[in-house]
This record gives structure tokens, sequence and C-alpha cells, in this order.
């Protein structure tokens, strides 16, 4: 991958190669995230790893802030690599992209160091500034705070700019339009209340609105390119799904955040319109990948009866990936979600290995799978190749990184049950009970066997990175 950018294949595609920067940050942050959350395993299960060295609550933060970021580098680079595919034209301003670019990694380079060496000590108003503002999944510093705000607009009017002198996709309408929401909804979780129930409120408009409104559409958006490069899908037929994707989508996310709300004292009808309508969301993307891959296989058909060779599969790691993305959305946002938004569930699954489950089956089924895909359709580019097939290295990577990442979420939901027989139910959630809990067999087990399948993703994460450093020349050779 690092050597793909030096090739000359994007023809002086500047657009391309400002991906491709994105790109090789995202995969270097997602492997952070990986070790972050292996050594926040161990200590689970050994309290001591690395005690006054390397504490959880640092391990955890730089895990949790590491899968943003890094999801955000990749949808940054996926837009970039698609942007003037979809509008015809070059990225305008692409200097000040590439400013962008280096702002942001300087900055995210620094946070990140922060989060290691500087995480002791009381806080004070200067903490909120230099250190981070202690809200769970947002925990920059008030500085890498508006910078990020910086960058995301400058992004956004790159982008804009781009698609109002260029061709008008339907893809790119939507892109538009969902960025827009994207980066203005960052701003809601940028003011502080003496109020902890009015400062959740709008910190749930950040963390909820931007990841099952904006980020569900906007993996639509990129489900849809892809199928139309990969597979030649109809563009009417994709694009038709999509805006069926934003319809329901922006009802859906608006109205699936009442499940949120269980804990903060919103009127109680906000907690069953939002456990309904929060289960409907990958619904959408489900259906677009079922209609394109059966139009596909029926084209593939008649093609073959009539003596025609038919559409060929132009990238098959990317496809593979792409795939896993549809089914992992609906199984981890989808129905791991809805196990425990009910009010009636979530009062004894609430802050539970649970959540854990369904967050780890969540993003990786709906956001990482695709964002992978994207940079083996980057790879394919940048070295020119027509036809990219999988590996052993490839098929190991996608092998093990999904095992590991289903048997993470089976073990932390066998633990999430026990805390919620045990904890919950059984001793009526004191201090005493989340201790007793934690020390019994079956939750000890369990994190063990998170463990162990965290150790297998990481294994197969090497084998991704591995194939995504070398599969490009050896298809090129």
């Amino acid at each position: 991958m690092l050597t793909s950018i030096k090739t000359n294949e994007f023809a002086g595609n500047e657009s391309k190669k400002l991906a491709m920067m994105y790109f090789r940050v995202a995969i270097i942050l997602f492997g952070a995230q990986l070790l972050m959350g292996l050594i926040a395993a161990i200590q689970f299960l050994a309290p001591g790893f690395l005690f006054e060295l390397f504490d959880f609550s640092v391990a955890r933060m730089v895990h949790i802030n590491a899968l943003v970021v890094w999801m955000l580098y990749a949808m940054i680079g996926s837009v970039y690599y698609m942007l003037s595919d979809e509008t015809g034209i070059e990225t305008v301003h692409i200097g000040i992209g590439k400013l962008a670019f280096w702002v942001l990694t300087a900055a995210v380079t620094v946070v990140v160091l922060v989060y290691i060496f500087v995480q002791v000590g009381s806080g004070t108003e200067a903490t909120i500034w230099l250190i981070n503002e202690g809200r769970e999944y947002l925990e920059a510093p008030r500085w890498a705070d508006i910078g990020i705000v910086v960058v995301v607009l400058t992004f956004y009017w790159n982008v804009f700019a781009t698609y109002m002198k260029g061709q008008k996709t339907g893809i790119m309408t939507v892109m538009v339009a969902n960025l827009m929401a994207l980066a203005g909804l960052y701003l809601a979780g940028m003011f502080f209340t003496d109020n902890i129930s009015m400062d959740q409120y709008w910190w749930w408009w950040v963390i909820h609105l931007w990841v099952e409104a904006t980020w569900e559409v906007f993996v639509g958006t990129l489900a849809a390119y892809a199928l139309i490069k990969i597979i030649d899908a109809k563009r009417e037929i994709v694009e038709m799904w999509l805006w069926i994707e934003v319809l329901m989508l922006f009802g859906s996310g608006i109205l699936g955040l009442g499940h949120h709300y269980f804990w903060i004292g919103t009127p109680e009808y906000w907690w069953e319109i939002g456990a309904l309508f929060s289960a409907l969301e990958p619904v959408p993307l489900v259906a677009m990948f079922v209609h394109v891959l059966y139009d596909w296989g029926k084209e593939q058909g008649i093609a073959k009866a009539e003596g025609k060779p038919g559409s060929v599969m132009n990238n098959g790691p990317a496809m593979a990936w792409i795939v896993t993305n549809a089914f992992g959305n609906f199984l981890g946002a989808g129905i791991w979600g809805f196990f425990h938004t009910l009010p009636q569930v979530n009062i004894y699954t609430h802050g539970t290995q649970f959540t854990a489950a369904h967050g780890h089956l969540a993003f990786f089924g709906a956001y990482a799978t695709i964002l992978i895909g994207m940079m083996y359709m980057g790879i394919q580019g940048a070295y020119g190749i027509e036809r990219m097939k999988a590996t052993f290295k490839s098929k190991m990577a996608i092998s093990l990184i999904t095992f590991g990442v289903l048997g993470m979420t089976v073990a932390l939901t066998i633990a999430g049950y026990e805390q919620v027989l045990v904890e919950r139910a059984d001793l009526g959630a004191s201090w005493n009970a989340f201790f007793t809990a934690q020390n019994l067999p079956w939750y000890v087990q369990a994190q063990l066997w998170r463990t162990i399948m965290g150790v297998l993703t990481f294994v197969g994460f090497v084998y991704l990175v591995w194939d995504l450093l070398t599969i490009g020349k050896s298809k090129a050779d």
C-alpha cells in the first residue's frame, strides 16, 4: 500500500493519490485500535498487567478513539477516491485538501501522544483544552475539537465545490447532502451544560446521529459506487435503494435516537419509538445488495445460456468485504442492537458487556468492512489492475478478522448475560454485585475467550496489511 502511492497508474489524478494517503494513515490507526483493545482485554483478566505504565483507562480510551478516527480517515479517503469518477473532473482546491490532511495527521499524532503520556493528575479548566474533554468516544481536547471542525469543513468545501462544477450523479447528490449533516452534527458535542441530562442529550446527538444516520447513509453511497465499479451494477437500481435508505435512515436515525434516552429523563414514549426505528436502519442497505446481486446473478445466467461472457467481477477481495458489510451491518447494528434496545430489556442490559458485544459487531459489520473494501479498490486503481483476484492472504485476512470479531461478540454476549442474571436481576445492581458478577467463572471464561478471539483478529489484521502491501505488486507483475 505504501508503494502503491508511488505508482503513476492514477495518471495524474491527485484526488486518488490523496485518497491513498488517507487510507495509509487509516490502516495504521486500525492496527493501533486492535493493539489497544488487546491490552484492555488482557487487563480484564489480569488487572495488574502494565499497571501504572499503561492503565486500562488509557488503553480503552485510545482503543475507542482510534476506532472513530481511523474510520473517519478511511471515509475521507473513500470520498476522494470516488469523487473524480462520479463528477468527471479533478477535485478542485486539491492543494487545500492535502494541507488539511497534514494538519489533521499532525493533530491526531499529538492527541494520541497526550492520551498515552499525559493522562494523570486532577481535572481543571485547562484539562478540557489541553488533555481531553472527558466525554466518552469524543475525548479530544478542545483545541483538537476545533481543529477537526476546520479540517472537516475544508474537506466538505472541496467535495461540494467539485460536485457543483462537475457531473451531479445521484450518488454524489446524496453524498454531498449527507456530508453536510455529518459535519454539522459534530458541533452538537462541543458545548457543555451543568445539567448532565442535557449534556448527555446533546452528546448522543453526535454519537447516535453521526453513527446511525449519517454514517449509515455514507456507507450506502460507498456501496452503490463500489457495486457499479466491481460488478457493473445498474446505476438506477443502486441509486433507487440509496434514496430509500436516505428516506428511512434520516427518519429511523432521528427517531431511533430515542432508545438512548432511557436513562436521561426524557418522556417514556421515546423508548419504544427509538427501539423500533433503530432496528430498521440496516434494512435498505441489505435490500440494495440483495436486489443488485439477484439481478447480477440472473443476468449472468442469461448470458451463459446465450453463450455470451457476461460481466466479470473485477475485484474479488473488495467484493468479499462489501458483501460482508451488507450482512454484518444487519447482524451487528440490527439484530445485536435490537437485543437490548427495548426499555424492558435495557433496564437490565444497559452498561453491561451486551453493549460492548453490540458495539464490536456493529462497527465492524457496518463500517470497517466496506472501508477495507474501498482500500482494495484503491490498490486496484493504484496498480492499474484490470481484474484483481483474492490471494491466500486475502482469504486469511477476511476469514480470521470476521471469525475473530464474531467470536468476541459471542463471548461478550455471554459475559453480558451473566452480568444481567447475577449483577442486575439476582443481586440488585449494587456495587458489591458488580464485583461479584465480574469474578464468577462464566464472566472470567467469557473474557478469556474474548481475548483469544482478539488475538485471532489481530493475526487477521497482519494478513490484511501484508496483503494490501503485496497484492497490487504481485498482480501488476
